[in-house]
């Protein structure tokens, strides 16, 4: 018999076969009747299901939707995992099996268990309302600390020269500013100041906003993806639509400001699509996906044996920074780390090799 708090996800055997059509559906304490097959509230609403209230909760908060799309990822597998028990009905133990299955049997990374755990937590806290007090004993998984994979200038330009077009404009900005990935895709219009030579970065890791250098050899580029940006917003704008994503219900607030220039993505996307949350039609800015595939395509035919991504760009901004004789605290804030000492892992890089210390071997 299937629990009546279970709807519309599916569960899958172990053996990946379909075995029950199933939905998370919220409804601990629920006292209600059946209206073609469907149990519906006496006030005729029918019951939100557990992964529309976790949104829901989410939302309230103000997390970004990798986040919800993250969490709710890792609450399904649990429930999957567990044959499809509610949480409510589970605690400690099963979270714990959870885990070592996820270590031992999916051999994750320490950072992809702790998100599972993180999941849960907050499953546990915040939308069951339950204390998290007795599941205290679950032991985090331990990162391993690694230092960062630099890549030297002429190795820099080398995949620089294998890009082109906008993935080289995204790639260049990432190691000319030091910016991550998704600040690079998520720019707008109103961050960029081409006489100033400078880039604000808005509501970057952990909601903070910065001012970094902008490299006076990207900004024609940039201008010219400006204007492909901006002919892309007219002709919307023309068939009635034109209105981006605005962050905190700003759209709201300033009305009619969604539909302005100023608030356009710099890389837009090819194609409009529907907003997941508002289910309104808009260009987004571009998946990320493709600028990590041209990188990872750059390196291979590049011959570079380091395995670089598009963050060893940003960390080679550092480390190069930091060659070249500027201050610690000046690369900090061009980096937006709260506490110097993420920044200082860079220094690290720079205290090996040959640059900075003699090989005895060389002393013979």
């Amino acid at each position: 018999m299937v629990p009546e708090w279970i709807g519309a996800a599916v569960l899958w055997s172990h053996r990946r076969h379909l075995i029950t059509p199933l939905s998370l559906v919220w409804a601990p304490a629920f006292c209600g009747c059946r209206r073609g097959g469907v149990r519906v509230a006496q006030d005729g609403v029918r019951p939100r299901s557990l992964v529309d209230e976790t949104r829901r909760v989410i939302r309230l908060r103000h997390y970004s939707i990798r986040t919800e799309e993250a969490y709710v990822h890792w609450i399904r597998r649990f429930i999957r995992f567990s044959g499809g028990r509610h949480p409510r009905e589970m605690g400690q133990p099963e979270i714990e099996a959870f885990l070592s299955h996820l270590a031992v049997d999916g051999n994750v990374a320490a950072a992809t268990q702790n998100q599972a755990l993180n999941a849960l937590s907050f499953l546990y806290k915040r939308v069951l309302d339950r204390e998290f007090g007795d599941l205290g004993a679950i032991v985090r998984a331990k990162k391993p600390r690694r230092l960062p994979v630099v890549l030297t200038r002429s190795e820099v330009m080398e995949l620089l020269s294998r890009l082109d077009g906008v993935h080289r404009l995204a790639a260049g900005l990432m190691y000319g500013a030091g910016l991550r990935l998704m600040e690079t895709i998520r720019l707008r219009a109103k961050d960029l100041d081409l006489e100033r030579r400078e880039l604000v970065i808005r509501n970057g890791k952990g909601g903070r906003d910065r001012i970094t250098v902008l490299p006076a050899r990207l900004v024609d580029p940039l201008c010219g993806q400006l204007a492909h940006a901006r002919a892309l917003h007219l002709a919307d704008l023309a068939e009635g639509f034109g209105s981006v994503f605005m962050p905190d219900a700003l759209a709201r607030k300033f009305r009619g400001a969604d539909r302005e220039w100023s608030w356009q993505y710099v890389f837009p996307a090819a194609a409009r699509s529907r907003d997941p949350r508002s289910g309104a039609m808009r260009r987004h800015h571009f998946g990320e996906a493709a600028v990590q595939r041209a990188v990872k395509r750059a390196v291979r035919e590049a011959g570079l044996v380091k395995r670089a991504s598009c963050h060893s760009l940003r960390h080679s901004f550092a480390t190069h920074l930091l060659e070249g004789g500027y201050d610690i605290r000046t690369v900090q804030q061009l980096l937006g780390h709260r506490s110097v000492t993420t920044t200082m892992v860079y220094t690290h890089v720079l205290n090996r090799g040959g640059l900075a210390v003699q090989s005895p071997l060389d002393q013979v």
